[in-house]
């Protein structure tokens, strides 16, 4: 497997790093009077970029919002085949139909994020399996190093 390059915004702490001792409290006080009359140094963000998360949120309204709006619309649909007449609709029918878009829609709400190219760079393609199938590897694989780590805690 190729090893996959860093997203700007995943956490870059190495495995087994310890944090970094804690200054005596007479220290603390000295320095924060010091850094009080100087302006704060800007921090790097590392939440979500502002186009990835954009492309997620769009995705996510395709995916999540057309199954949903379908399923929203099998109950007056179904009604208007019923009341005119079209052919006869039994009730199971339409609850099939209706949970089944609405489970379709839940699920596209995961596939909408994961389908989204998370490099800024890269607009990524328009269905988005490519990208979901990297995003899902690296959320595995982020969740497989958790479960490690947390096992080696508890020993």
């Amino acid at each position: 497997m190729a090893k996959r390059s860093d997203l700007p915004f995943e956490s870059r702490k190495k495995k087994g790093a310890t944090k970094p001792a804690k200054a005596p409290a007479t220290a603390a006080v000295r320095s924060n009077a010091a850094t009080s009359q100087t302006k704060p140094a800007k921090r790097k963000s590392t939440g979500i970029p502002e186009i990835v998360s954009q492309r997620m949120v769009t995705r996510m309204a395709i995916f999540c919002g057309t199954p949903t709006l379908l399923g929203l619309m099998t109950f007056p649909l179904s009604y208007l085949v019923v009341h005119e007449g079209w052919f006869k609709l039994p009730n199971v029918a339409v609850v099939i139909a209706s949970l089944g878009l609405f489970g379709l829609g839940a699920v596209g709400l995961s596939y909408g994020i994961l389908s989204a190219s998370w490099d800024e760079n890269e607009q990524g393609s328009w269905l988005g399996w490519r990208e979901f199938r990297t995003n899902f590897g690296r959320v595995v694989e982020s969740w497989q190093a958790y479960q490690a780590q947390r096992s080696q805690n508890a020993e």
